[in-house]
């Protein structure tokens, strides 16, 4: 495979390309490198590729014709990527796509950046290697180049090392041991030392999910898993974050569409609904808030039917979700639930329709980390400012730009827990 590179600075390049395996690689033919610099494209004696961006600004943009001019001396440039934080993310998946092309075209861009009319001019596809900024592409432009390289027949040597690697089937890979046996106190596991292969290869199986599931549990929604698989992250989410998480959903006090702080009557497809989302994703419990006492008995009556009466033994699903249930009179009741069943305050957040809130999953997977949380969710038209006054933060709304914003609560629960706690199995 050939790669054309497109750099200001081809002197970046001496030593990445030419040791360990990529040297060997060049060394064997299976790749070749062919550095282009825009700056024998530049039309002044000075060789000048960068102006000041039009409407002002810090920094220079590299301009147009040195880019246009190399991209066009290339005879076969192949598919042409520029590495940019706008991109695409770079992933395995595209790695074996790229690999099965005879010859890529990488762009390296410097500066504030490159004219955006060369992406009119030429089919450019943007990839970006991760969510921060470099000072140019080139440090980018080598994960690209040695993750595509060594999917090449010939590379690696021993095909099957890239079989086994992170991302290869979906999921992390597994850690690895060798000698000594045992250092400063830490020893091998020690299935790897019994010599029974199916074993090894089970453990490592459930030590590259176990990884998947605590670092990056977005990869198993495309993971092959067997039922084997399955059955063992099943067991693994009684461990998982979550189960430091609670819900609240609160019925009083409320507001009213005339903005009066109100209660509001319990329904039965919130609990029902609710109950079983708690339960589906593994949360710690679920409280039902009411100060009113024929709700509350209203509420009972509910809960003894699916736990206790013929509704429980008729649907056991049905009867585990509502066992999650605990009806209290106010909010505070339920932060004193959640501080006694873990011995810790939790973190209280609401949540909102409106555009206020700023808190997002992400910063709440980080808290369930240190401490339990308490999610509270509102009923009528949200939470009343002396419910408000109760809680640490506020979640940015599920569809904070659109125009319509009138989830029912059980639908922003499923979506809210789903994206906080990413349990995708």
């Amino acid at each position: 495979m050939r790669f054309n590179i497109l750099t200001l600075f081809p002197e970046f390049y001496d030593s990445p390309l030419s040791c360990a395996l990529l040297g060997k690689a060049v060394e064997q033919g299976i790749v070749d490198f062919n550095l282009v610099n825009p700056r024998d494209f530049a039309t002044n004696k000075h060789r000048t590729v960068d102006d000041r961006p039009y409407g002002g600004g810090p920094g220079m943009v590299m301009m147009l014709d040195p880019l246009a001019g190399a991209l066009r001396s290339l005879e076969a440039p192949g598919r042409i990527l520029m590495l940019s934080p706008r991109g695409k993310p770079m992933s395995q998946a595209l790695a074996r796509e790229l690999a099965a092309e005879p010859a890529l075209t990488v762009l390296c861009g410097r500066y504030e950046g490159i004219d955006e009319r060369l992406l009119e001019l030429f089919p450019i596809e943007l990839v970006s290697v991760g969510d921060f900024v470099l000072s140019g592409g080139e440090s980018a432009s080598l994960c690209l180049i040695e993750a595509v390289s060594r999917l090449l027949p010939g590379f690696m040597g021993k095909e099957e090392s890239g079989e086994e690697e992170s991302f290869s089937h979906g999921v992390l890979e597994y850690p690895h041991y060798t000698r000594p046996e045992v250092y400063e106190g830490l020893g091998v596991p020690p299935v790897l030392l019994g010599g029974d292969h199916a074993k090894v290869a089970r453990w490592r199986r459930e030590q590259s999910l176990e990884q998947t599931m605590a670092r990056r549990p977005e990869l198993l929604a495309e993971a092959r898993l067997d039922p084997r698989d399955r059955a063992h992250l099943a067991a693994m989410r009684r461990t998982l974050p979550g189960r430091n998480l609670h819900v609240a959903l609160v019925h009083g006090p409320v507001m009213n569409k005339m903005g009066h702080t109100v209660t509001v009557s319990l329904t039965n497809l919130d609990l029902h609904d609710i109950a079983r989302i708690s339960r589906t994703y593994g949360l710690a419990g679920f409280f039902a808030v009411t100060p009113l006492e024929d709700q509350q008995a209203l509420a009972a009556t509910l809960l003894g039917h699916w736990t206790g009466g013929a509704g429980g033994k008729g649907n056991p699903d049905r009867a585990e979700a509502f066992g999650m249930v605990r009806v209290v009179s106010t909010l505070e009741d339920a932060v004193a639930g959640v501080t006694g069943s873990c011995g810790q305050e939790p973190l209280v957040l609401a949540t909102s329709a409106r555009p206020d809130g700023a808190l997002t999953p992400g910063g709440v997977r980080e808290a369930l980390e240190e401490r339990p949380v308490l999610l509270v969710l509102g009923t009528g038209s949200g939470l009343a400012p002396e419910a408000l006054a109760l809680t640490h933060g506020l979640l940015a709304p599920v569809r904070p730009y659109g125009g319509y914003n009138h989830l029912p609560v059980r639908a922003a629960c499923a979506i809210l827990l789903d994206r906080i706690l990413g349990d995708i199995f």
